[in-house]
């Protein structure tokens, strides 16, 4: 039921933040990872967030940050969970742009796009702080990394898709959006590999 009513309370605001007039939108994530938006602030703890409309859901918002200001985020991240630190610079990109204040239609949170409930689950308190982002995000990845015993492409699928989805289609989802977001984090994963490899750096490359 709190599911449910998260999504109506989204889908509310996102009628209003389609009007011109509507202003801007606040949210936070409270101790139990629920999400709270509204237009009219009445508690300290909403902050302005940008709803990543611009970009299919579930890849963020195009308006990103530089990368190589969550490199050591991202390493801290990497060596606590053995995963591949471009993978997670792969993710990353694909998903908010490195932007950490991303907030997608469904309510997907942060650089990393964790929805509310994967957040509670991968213990992240406050789903926009790069830090508890990136450190859930990779926990997550790594558990359908291990879900699908090391399958890449199945677990970026199920970090889009949901792994009961995965399972289901025992592969890839004929889902478009599905499909096309393991495109890209391949994409990028190849480049970043590529960049580092010529350049003996290990986060390195174009955003």
């Amino acid at each position: 039921m709190r599911s449910i009513l998260r999504c109506l309370l989204v889908v509310c605001l996102l009628g209003f933040a389609g009007r011109a007039d509507a202003g801007a939108i606040y949210s936070f994530v409270d101790a139990d990872g629920v999400l709270h938006l509204t237009n009219a602030p009445v508690d300290k703890r909403f902050k302005p967030r940008q709803f990543s409309t611009d970009a299919p859901s579930g890849f963020g918002s195009s308006r990103g940050s530089s990368s190589a200001s969550y490199d050591s985020l991202i390493q801290t991240a990497a060596r606590r969970h053995q995963v591949d630190p471009l993978l997670i610079k792969a993710v990353i990109k694909a998903e908010s742009n490195f932007n950490p204040a991303a907030l997608s239609e469904k309510g997907a949170m942060g650089l990393m796009q964790l929805m509310p409930d994967t957040a509670k689950d991968m213990a992240v308190v406050s789903a926009f702080d790069p830090a508890a982002n990136i450190m859930g995000g990779t926990r997550y990845l790594k558990k359908l990394m291990e879900l699908f015993a090391g399958d890449l492409e199945l677990a970026l699928a199920a970090y889009n898709a949901g792994p009961e989805r995965v399972r289901q289609a025992g592969g890839v989802p004929l889902i478009p959006e599905t499909i096309t977001y393991v495109q890209r984090v391949m994409q990028h994963y190849r480049r970043y590999k590529s960049s580092s490899a010529a350049n003996g750096v290990l986060l390195t490359g174009r955003d």
